[in-house]
């Protein structure tokens, strides 16, 4: 409102509420670039190809109402996508995210894994030792524990624990769950035995 060609002065939480959301995730790459990372999708999810992704492509993409995940291929015929972590949940990445955030499908790759290695780093893992089995799994909760298996240094973990004279079984149910057991000679029990858990889990 105007009187006498004065302006009031603008409201200090209108203002900070506009700031907080230019400076949010979903509009500030510096805000994001801490916050993603990779994440496994059954096979048959739907996306867009990261390494197809030309800039033609991001740009039509990106102005689609409902843009799909931008996708890698993972392991065994799954799909990795690229989300922003929250506390409460993950928001998918799609071209329009690249689009805001003005970065490369490389960065976004590059970045997501790194996180993934940082975190992956501290992250425990549980070790079990059953009737001759060795049961390796990484429960923490914190969304990463499945796409530990896209890190090399984590399947070394898994081999140098699992492996030797036995086979190693690898079940991804969920998001928060990798389980590695050491399949042995002669064990004919424990892959139908963990085929069943894996089931019940998913």
């Amino acid at each position: 409102m105007t009187i006498s060609g004065h302006v009031p002065a603008p409201d200090p939480d209108d203002a900070a509420a506009a700031r907080a959301h230019s400076e949010a995730p979903e509009h500030d790459w510096s805000a994001a670039s801490t916050q993603v990372f990779p994440a496994l999708r059954p096979s048959g999810t739907q996306g867009v190809q990261l390494s197809e992704l030309d800039p033609a492509q991001l740009a039509t993409e990106g102005t689609k109402k409902h843009a799909l995940a931008l996708l890698d291929p993972g392991p065994a015929d799954l799909a990795v996508a690229y989300v922003l972590r929250t506390p409460a949940f993950d928001v998918v990445i799609n071209a329009d995210h690249l689009l805001t955030w003005a970065i490369s499908p490389e960065t976004l790759r590059d970045t997501a894994m790194a996180n993934l290695r940082a975190w992956s780093e501290t992250a425990p893992w549980t070790d079990e030792l059953s009737d001759g089995r060795h049961i390796l799994s990484s429960d923490t909760g914190d969304g990463g524990d499945a796409a530990r298996i896209l890190l090399p240094e984590a399947r070394r973990h898994i081999a140098g624990e699992c492996g030797g004279p036995a086979r190693i079984l690898v079940a991804l149910p969920d998001r928060d769950l990798l389980l590695a057991g050491s399949l042995n000679p002669g064990d004919e029990a424990f892959g139908g035995q963990l085929a069943a858990f894996v089931l019940d889990v998913f």
